[in-house]
């Protein structure tokens, strides 16, 4: 092991006196150092593994070659001198720094940028790209406009349509006379749309029933949907809503009804089936 450091520190020293930069210098030596264990146990290396980074020796010698070796000897000497074992990321830096000073670096810090020290990228993890994709909705979950939208909404149409012929045909819905000002008819009913207001008028102060109480009711159906914020639309996952929203549709129910088909002349109380139905479309 202690071979392979010597070898790392040894190919290291010689590419930083080349100008290489501290990353590259790093991953060659490490390279290099596999090489010479593979070597010394007997193994063969391939063709790509005996291009070494080290200059060879039948290479012929580059001009400044005796300006790389002072180069090569300040940087071992600024790391402390041979593979004594694995340098510290300071000592590396002061390796690098004292290099590029002999060199003819200044020396002032930016041959720390020079070496790739502030650009240091490290790949950490490989992300399956089923991870980080949108998660769609199924197609089941979704229907075309044409057929299924407009198929329903035009049977719906011809529903109503049908109701409302067989309503005007059997039932009997004339225009009443012309409006006299000095006779007041009995009962006087408000449309069916307002009796129910018109039938809290009999057992309430008319500021409570026709101001206090209709506008506590809008403002309570109103604010529903900020209080009960789910967003399912099943009834059993909204069951406030939907006890609220029925609640209010039996109470203002119940209270039409009264006053359509049991209240007669004076607005009083009478039964439909025995005195007759006194309302009007």
């Amino acid at each position: 092991m202690a071979d392979e450091v010597e070898m790392d520190q040894k190919v290291y020293d010689e590419l930083i006196a080349q100008g290489k930069s501290d990353r590259i210098a790093r991953a060659k030596a490490k390279a290099a150092a596999v090489r010479a264990r593979k070597e010394a146990a007997g193994e063969q290396t391939g063709p790509r593994e005996q291009t070494d980074t080290a200059p060879k020796a039948d290479a012929p010698a580059p001009a400044d070659a005796g300006e790389k070796a002072p180069a090569a000897a300040a940087a071992s000497a600024a790391g402390g001198g041979g593979g004594g074992g694995a340098m510290t990321p300071e000592e590396r830096q002061a390796r690098v720094a004292a290099a590029l000073k002999a060199r003819g670096g200044r020396g002032n810090g930016e041959e720390t940028k020079l070496a790739g020290q502030d650009h240091t990228h490290r790949l950490l993890a490989m992300v399956p790209p089923t991870g980080i994709q949108q998660i769609r909705s199924r197609q089941d979950d979704k229907v075309y406009t044409w057929p299924h939208l407009l198929a329903a909404e035009f049977v719906a149409l011809m529903v109503v349509t049908a109701a409302l012929l067989l309503f005007s045909t059997f039932v009997s819905a004339p225009l009443g006379d012309l409006a006299n000002q000095n006779v007041t008819p009995d009962p006087s009913k408000a449309p069916w749309y307002f009796m129910g207001l018109q039938e809290m008028l009999r057992y309430l102060h008319p500021m409570v029933a026709g101001m206090t109480l209709p506008t506590a009711l809008l403002a309570g159906l109103i604010a529903l949907p900020y209080v009960d914020k789910n967003p399912s639309v099943r009834p059993e996952n909204r069951k406030t809503a939907y006890a609220v929203f029925t609640m209010f549709l039996m109470f203002w129910g119940t209270l039409t009804i009264i006053g359509s088909f049991f209240r007669g002349p004076g607005f009083n109380w009478v039964w439909p089936w025995a005195d007759g139905i006194w309302f009007t479309l």
